[in-house]
């Protein structure tokens, strides 16, 4: 199994939107990321819409779909809002996360255990409408299967602590927590994607310990590449680093 890259635009939005002008422009950039060979595009719309908004999101579906095989995943805290936006515009995959409406970035995931009532219906909802649905949870072994429990059909982890991690102590166990968490994915029989601080340094390690890795989402690494490198050049130096080029 080769990992995949999905590129998060959310990072290009929240540039456009220090302005009134219609640029870094969205459609453009997400082409020439999925023109690279990413597997297919990210979005987290927030209610404030501070980088996201409700109108970018059918503009990228309809930009995804002309990239036969390439996937839309929506993330985002699952309110009614929310759930009627995914609904209106059909992602390949939607990504359940546990954000308050004014938080920076996501920072935690779900407890499964503790949250199964209030996440089962929603992810049968989405799944009666033809949408895999992906859990995003902390490094936390005893998260995949319940995961599994509630219906999902993927998680993410979260894998900021290891990617905010220096000292080669911290960095050993914030990996080690993860790689347990993905092998117990496995052995619950749910697939397994990862994002977050996530970059071309650290990825390969985790690629090599996860071989069920399905996908990374990853925003801020990649635009933060941009700037030196140009969008389709690094691109292809994270497919590069998760082996699939």
């Amino acid at each position: 199994m080769t990992c995949k890259l999905s590129v998060n635009v959310n990072a290009v939005a929240y540039l456009r939107n220090r302005r009134s002008v219609p640029w870094p422009d969205l459609e453009h950039l997400g082409r020439i990321a999925l023109e690279a060979g990413a597997v297919g595009l990210t979005v987290h719309p927030r209610p404030d819409e501070r980088h996201i908004r409700r109108s970018d999101v059918p503009l990228l579906r309809v930009l995804v779909d002309e990239f036969p095989g390439r996937e839309y995943n929506i993330e985002g805290y699952p309110d009614e809002a929310f759930l009627k936006l995914v609904e209106a515009n059909e992602p390949d995959q939607v990504t359940l996360v546990p954000d308050a409406p004014g938080q920076g970035t996501s920072d935690h995931g779900w407890d499964c255990l503790s949250q199964a009532k209030l996440l089962t219906p929603i992810v049968a909802r989405l799944k009666a409408r033809g949408m895999r649905v992906a859990i995003f949870v902390d490094p936390d072994p005893a998260q995949p299967a319940a995961a599994k429990a509630l219906g999902a059909d993927r998680i993410e982890i979260y894998t900021g602590p290891y990617g905010d991690a220096v000292k080669p102590a911290d960095v050993a166990h914030e990996f080690g927590k993860v790689v347990a968490t993905g092998k117990a994915a496995q052995a619950a029989g749910i697939d397994l994607n990862a994002g977050h601080d996530l970059t071309r340094a650290n990825l390969p390690a985790l690629v090599k310990a996860l071989p069920n890795l399905r996908e990374v989402s990853i925003g801020h690494g990649v635009f933060a590449d941009a700037w030196e490198f140009g969008l389709a050049a690094t691109v292809r130096k994270f497919r590069e680093a998760i082996g699939d080029l």
